[in-house]
Parts: C-alpha cells; sequence; structure tokens
C-alpha cells in the first residue's frame, strides 16, 4: 500500500509546530546566552530548521523576540483578564489566585526567564523596550490595579494608592523569577526558595495592610 497520502498531513503537521518550535528555542537560547549573544543561526540549528525558515517566520532576532514575549507572557495576561472579569468571590481570594496562577504558568516555568533578559538587555533596545512596557508592564499593572479597585470598591480593601501597592505586590514575584535563573539556575547550596510560601506570606502582610478592619492591627499600634 502506498504511504504517499500521508507524506502531506505530516508535512504540514511539521510546518504547523515550527512556530513553536522557534519560539521555544529562541527562549531556552536568550535566557541561556542573552538576547544579544544569541545568533539567528543558533536559533535556527536549535529548532532543527535552516536559518531561510526562520526568517520566514519572523524577519528580525527583534521580531523573534516580540513574538517570545507576547506569546509567553501576554497570553497568560490575557487570560488573568477572564478570570478578573467572572470571579465572584472575595477579592482577597482574587488577588491571591492570580499570584499563584502567575508564578505557576510564568515565573516557575521557562518564560520566567524572560525577565533576566529584560533586566540585563533592554536598555540597549529601546524598542523592545517599549514594546514591553506597552504589551506587558501596562496590561499587567492594569490586572492587578482592577482587582484593587475590585476591594476598594466593594469595602473589602481601604483606599490605598494603586500604582504603588500594584509595584508592591510585583516586586517579589520577579525578584523569584529572577533568583530562578541566576542563583537558583546554580544550585548553590543554601540560595534555595520556597516560592510558594513567599508568595503565601506577602500576600498575607499586603492584605493586613489593605483590610478595613481596625482590629486586624496589634494592640497599641492602630492607624489613627
Amino acid at each position: 500500500m502506498s504511504k504517499t497520502p500521508l507524506a502531506a498531513p505530516l508535512r504540514q503537521r511539521r510546518k504547523e509546530a515550527r512556530p513553536q518550535e522557534l519560539l521555544d528555542a529562541a527562549l531556552a537560547l536568550f535566557v541561556e546566552k542573552g538576547f544579544s549573544a544569541t545568533r539567528s543561526d543558533e536559533v535556527a540549528e536549535r529548532a532543527g530548521v535552516s536559518k531561510g525558515t526562520l526568517y520566514l517566520y519572523y524577519p528580525s532576532k527583534e521580531e523573534l523576540l516580540k513574538a517570545v514575549i507576547q506569546q509567553n507572557l501576554g497570553q497568560i495576561i490575557a487570560q488573568g483578564g477572564g478570570i478578573v472579569d467572572e470571579f465572584e468571590g472575595p477579592s482577597a481570594e482574587l488577588l491571591s489566585m492570580l499570584m499563584h496562577l502567575w508564578w505557576d504558568r510564568v515565573g516557575d516555568t521557562p518564560a520566567g526567564g524572560i525577565h533576566k533578559i529584560m533586566m540585563s538587555e533592554v536598555r540597549n533596545f529601546p524598542e523592545i523596550a517599549q514594546f514591553y512596557r506597552d504589551e506587558i508592564i501596562k496590561p499587567a499593572s492594569d490586572l492587578l490595579a482592577r482587582t484593587l479597585q475590585r476591594g476598594i470598591d466593594r469595602g473589602e480593601f481601604r483606599d490605598l494608592p494603586i500604582v504603588e501597592v500594584t509595584h508592591a505586590l510585583f516586586a517579589p514575584l520577579i525578584f523569584m523569577a529572577l533568583h530562578k535563573h541566576s542563583f537558583g539556575a546554580c544550585a548553590a547550596e543554601g540560595m534555595e526558595i520556597d516560592c510558594g510560601g513567599v508568595i503565601n506570606t506577602h500576600i498575607d502582610l499586603m492584605l493586613h495592610g489593605l483590610l478595613t478592619k481596625q482590629d486586624a492591627a496589634p494592640k497599641g499600634k492602630r492607624n489613627p
């Protein structure tokens, strides 16, 4: 029996898989070697395609990095927006869910390495910096701001400067992602971090600053 009819579907499946293979290879190399030090032909070789094939999908290394960012971070933020829209429980639970979801789907995955790339190299690539600000930083900040405003509007959180609280919530997540791809990658003794525990502790500390109940403060240290 001829196997020819199967050839086209197999080739088609391979062609459809290539963009993801290229993005996975690019992310791994950008984190390992740095964006500037990674050559396009290395990405193509890691993905098992020709350099010409790489340029067919992504005309430049900058466009490849933008695609890596959008695919790994932008989609997660969009999913978070859907969660906020549909969530009906307490805002404290929503806040905890979003932070743990970010860590599970970004920080504790290869995608967390994108923060290392941004911190170390983005100052040399203004276009990438603007793209990251518009596509990732602003939408993610808006998502947390919506959650905080939801809590304030429902009387669950006290009125606090939302922008500053948003930065405070993000800070440990970014720190742990950077740690995972620096000291954590070295498996240095004594450098392990219980990331889930840190998130829970941080949320607990933040909520005691957000809750409207005055009896949450220790005796003698109540807010005026």
